[in-house]
């Protein structure tokens, strides 16, 4: 966890409209879904790999720590923590979506529904 101590939240996060400037530029992202299923269920990124925050310390080798990854979740806050986590594994190219698939819906895809 010393990683954590000198690492800023900001260093980690990437805004949605960053993340779809990057998209639209043509650059590859994996998009990492830290949510439960359930959520899941109500809405999604298209082609989000799924892998529940419970889950991640046991299947984090099934993603390769090359990868441009954005990882993401209902607000932000469960998804920094993957993100925390992945970088301590030393996975160099990751950020935290900030504020969630929420935030995606509310700033570049309205199509997507929010929930509570």
């Amino acid at each position: 966890m010393l990683f954590n101590l000198f690492q800023s939240d900001s260093a980690l996060n990437a805004s949605p409209q960053d993340v779809k400037t990057k998209l639209d530029q043509g650059e590859k992202i994996v998009f990492l879904d830290v949510r439960e299923p359930w959520e899941v269920a109500i809405n999604r990124l298209d082609g989000a790999v799924h892998v529940p925050l419970g889950e991640l310390t046991r299947r984090y080798t099934e993603l390769n720590p090359a990868a441009e990854i954005v990882v993401y979740c209902h607000m932000g806050v469960r998804s920094l923590k993957a993100t925390r986590f992945l970088k301590e594994q030393q996975f160099k190219n990751v950020k935290n979506l900030a504020g969630g698939i929420d935030a995606w819906s509310l700033q570049v895809d309205p199509k997507i529904p929010r929930y509570r």
